[in-house]
């Protein structure tokens, strides 16, 4: 896979956590900040879906794959549009965590705190704040972080690091199928995957295909 397609495309994985929390309208400390996450996180699935519905009509686009050149130009102004957002979001997400550390879900509701860390999710250009974020986030009660938000950037850490996923949170496109990327313990995963509230591996992989299409039938 090209960078870009692994930065990119299949943090997209984190979207789907994203969308299962319902937003909590009780309520917050800091109600601007809420609002300025969620309309963050608005421009930057915006610009994914347009790139999920591309690769729906086309099929996903592997590094040396089939697409076409004109395909790929269009795929890649994709891409950097993305770039482009994730890039403005971890800058200013940046100072929010000087001012407020992680954004918790007391300070910004459970939207907020999902918002926020679908921002960080999506800072790969930025791997060391996105370790300094898992860092804060771990630290935190239980009551004040999802769980399953921290097995996505515990993942996402780990392989920006040089070392294996624990959850098989990030998947990626080899040979047409859709496959985690170097798991540690493979054979206890879904019990790690249960107690961050994450569905079995399997099942994960199904919604991934359902979501992104496969050029393998």
């Amino acid at each position: 896979m090209t960078r870009a397609m692994s930065s990119l495309v299949f943090l997209l994985s984190g979207a789907i956590a994203w969308a299962e929390d319902d937003p909590q309208q009780s309520s917050v400390k800091e109600p601007e900040l809420r609002r300025e996450l969620l309309d963050r996180t608005k421009t930057d699935q915006d610009a994914r879906h347009t790139m999920m519905q591309w690769m729906k009509a086309r099929g996903p686009v592997e590094a040396g794959g089939k697409a076409s050149k004109e395909g790929m130009a269009e795929f890649e102004k994709l891409t950097a549009k993305v770039k482009v957002i994730d890039e403005a979001n971890t800058k200013w997400l940046t100072g929010v965590v000087e001012k407020h550390g992680w954004p918790t879900n007391s300070l910004v509701d459970k939207d907020g705190a999902n918002a926020a860390w679908l921002l960080v999710q999506h800072a790969d250009h930025e791997p060391k704040f996105q370790r300094r974020c898992l860092d804060l986030m771990a630290k935190l009660p239980r009551d004040e972080v999802s769980q399953s938000n921290l097995a996505y950037l515990t993942d996402r850490v780990l392989l920006a690091e040089g070392k294996k996923q624990l959850y098989g949170t990030q998947f990626t496109l080899i040979d047409g199928s859709w496959k985690p990327r170097p798991l540690e313990d493979e054979a206890n995963v879904d019990n790690r995957r249960a107690q961050a509230g994450l569905p079995p591996l399997a099942e994960y992989r199904k919604l991934i295909e359902r979501e992104y299409g496969s050029s393998k039938k």
